[in-house]
């Protein structure tokens, strides 16, 4: 499906020739990025968007690719002004957004309109209440009410359903369980593996608020490891699953150097089961 993000397109093609080149330079830069962002369903090849058989995407390119934008800092604050003046030569203009829902919907701060013949009207809006931070794609509708209302309807629908909720806790509440019922044993060595899981993730996932009861952990640990198994090794995985897909998976690691049985070790060993047993028969 085609859709246009660009108003100005007399703009966005001296833009694209001054930074490209040329209209295919420039599209082969807009390529290149989205094969960086994984945008596998999406091909540029005009700065303006107009309908081309070759100029697609999809509605959920397209929210990955905001989802980048809005990690800009000037993307954020044009998207973000509803009017503005700018001075052309010596007179003053006044622009205006046409994002429909700024600075009338709760909490909506972007981000672009657009509209072909073949695309329909299209809306992609940022919306953030408290922690919640949501990013709505609405493509081919037939008008600029029922884009609007399409948009505010699932506006609606996450934030009366979902919250943000940190998972942290419920997954340390039952790794300590594992590790208190769960042994991993050594071979050749009198050592206690320590277990531990690799604590670089993000737990603070939208859940809907009906649903998070249905949080559910699985551990799985390797049985038996050798005494030269380094620190650091994976063990094993740890995931939480939310409506029976993984929603995240940390690794299990060994946290602690495991030293190799000697002769001596066994030979205390031997003396020691041979002190209790004198004693038992004494």
């Amino acid at each position: 499906m085609d859709c246009c993000f660009a108003h100005g397109n007399d703009c966005a093609v001296a833009i694209a020739e001054h930074v490209g080149g040329s209209l295919e330079g420039f599209a082969e830069l807009m390529n290149n990025k989205a094969i960086e962002l994984g945008l596998v369903n999406t091909h540029f090849v005009t700065p303006h968007g107009l309908d081309d058989d070759n100029h697609y995407t999809t509605a959920y390119d397209l929210a990955v690719l905001t989802n980048y934008a809005l990690n800009i800092e000037n993307f954020i604050n044009i998207v973000g002004t509803k009017t503005t003046s700018i001075m052309v030569g010596n007179y003053s203009r006044t622009i205006t957004n046409t994002n429909e829902l700024l600075g009338y919907v709760d909490g909506v701060y972007g981000v672009k309109t657009g509209f072909t013949g073949n695309a329909g009207r299209c809306l992609v809006t940022s919306c953030k209440r408290g922690n919640l931070d949501v990013i709505i794609v609405v493509l081919g509708a037939d008008t600029k009410k029922i884009r609007g209302l399409d948009t505010r309807n699932v506006i609606n629908y996450v934030f009366n359903n979902f919250e943000m909720v940190d998972t942290y806790e419920k997954i340390e509440f039952a790794f300590e369980n594992f590790k208190n019922t769960q042994k991993i044993s050594v071979n050749k060595s009198l050592g206690t593996p320590e277990i531990g899981y690799l604590d670089n993730y993000t737990y603070i996932y939208p859940i809907n608020k009906n649903e998070i009861s249905d949080l559910k952990t699985s551990i799985y640990t390797v049985t038996k490891i050798d005494a030269e198994t380094p620190v650091g090794s994976k063990l094993g995985v740890m995931s939480l699953k939310y409506n029976d897909k993984i929603l995240y998976s940390v690794d299990i690691v060994l946290k602690n150097n495991l030293s190799r049985t000697t002769w001596q070790d066994y030979f205390r060993i031997f003396l020691s089961n041979y002190k209790n047993y004198f004693k038992l028969n004494v």
